[in-house]
This record gives C-alpha cells, structure tokens and sequence, in this order.
C-alpha cells in the first residue's frame, strides 16, 4: 500500500487509543514523507511561560504564552508555529491557511508580520510505515485543519471541538467518555 501524507492535517487520537502519550490528543502533521511522521500535539500546555524559554520571541507570544508540550520526542528542542502574512514570509514554512512553522534560529524581526507565535517543547514523532500502520488499525482519525486549531484560546477542549466538527458518525466521539467503563 503507498503512503498519503498527512502533512498539515491532524491526527485526532481516538478513545481506544490509550498510550498517555496521546490520550485525546489533536497532533498537527508538520512533515509525512516514506521516511517517516512528525507531528506537534496542540491540546496539551505546561505550567511553563514560554518566554521562559525562548525570550527573543515574547513580544510575538499568543496569550497567556504558556509552554505547550509538542510530544514526547526531543522535549529540550522547541518548535514555533505562528501566524504568518498571505504573502508569505522567508524563514517560515507554511503549513494550513496562515499559519506556519517559525525558523526559530533567526531573530522576530527577520519575520515580518509574524504574529500569535505559540512555542512547542517536543514533537511526536513515527519511524518509516509506523504512523500508517497505526491509522490503519484505527488509532487515528486523519482530517482536516484548520488554522485556528494551532492557535486555539481553548486547548483543553480541541480534541472535543475538532470531533464535534466532523460529518457522520465521527462526530459522535467528541462526547465519548473518558472512562467508558464509569458509564
């Protein structure tokens, strides 16, 4: 079977999906190539301020700023996602809509017009075959993005709202409980 890349698409977890690394997890696809996935998971924050971490950037941080965890591979890396002009910025690769993913190394003001920057420690991440064998068993629903899901005021509620949105059956999983066995 040939691989379709999920880049700049999410994984929405799906409730059999038990691994605490991904319990209802919403991950946006940055990169899904033969090679292999990676992916940032937008509905999970840490008490940290990202300021914190990566100063030059706080002027461009969304509120409240906090730290986000992106994944559980590489945590002492970080990874930006910003809002970005239409006419696109050098330094900044687009993903969905108007938001990108921020080449940290260069100074804000190297990125014009780059804005509601929201900082990732961390990224998930899936060797060759891994991520496709795992939509295949049903470990993943795969649908669209849309930009606001990066930049969302309300990460705790993602993974609720991005099911709600969906056609079908699909939808019905935004109010699956947590711990069906508690129904």
């Amino acid at each position: 079977a040939s691989m379709t890349s999920t880049r700049g698409l999410l994984l929405v977890a799906t409730p059999e999906l038990i691994d605490p690394n991904f319990f209802r997890t919403v991950v946006l696809m940055l990169e899904h190539t033969d090679g292999g996935a990676m992916g940032l998971v937008l509905n999970r924050t840490y008490d940290a301020v990202a300021e914190e971490v990566v100063p030059y950037w706080a002027d461009r941080l969304k509120p409240p700023g906090t730290l986000h965890c992106g994944g559980p591979v590489s945590e002492e890396s970080v990874v930006g996602l910003g809002r970005v002009p239409t006419d696109g910025v050098e330094g900044v690769a687009p993903l969905v809509g108007s938001v990108g993913v921020l080449d940290l190394y260069r100074q804000p003001e190297e990125l014009p017009g780059v804005e509601s920057v929201r900082l990732f420690s961390g990224y998930a991440g899936w060797e060759a075959g891994q991520l496709d064998a795992e939509v295949g068993v049903g470990g993943w629903i795969v649908v669209d993005a849309e930009p606001d899901d990066a930049l969302t005021d309300d990460p705790g509620g993602l993974w609720r709202r991005v099911l709600g949105r969906q056609q079908g059956l699909i939808s019905l999983l935004a109010d699956y409980p947590e711990d069906p066995t508690a129904n």
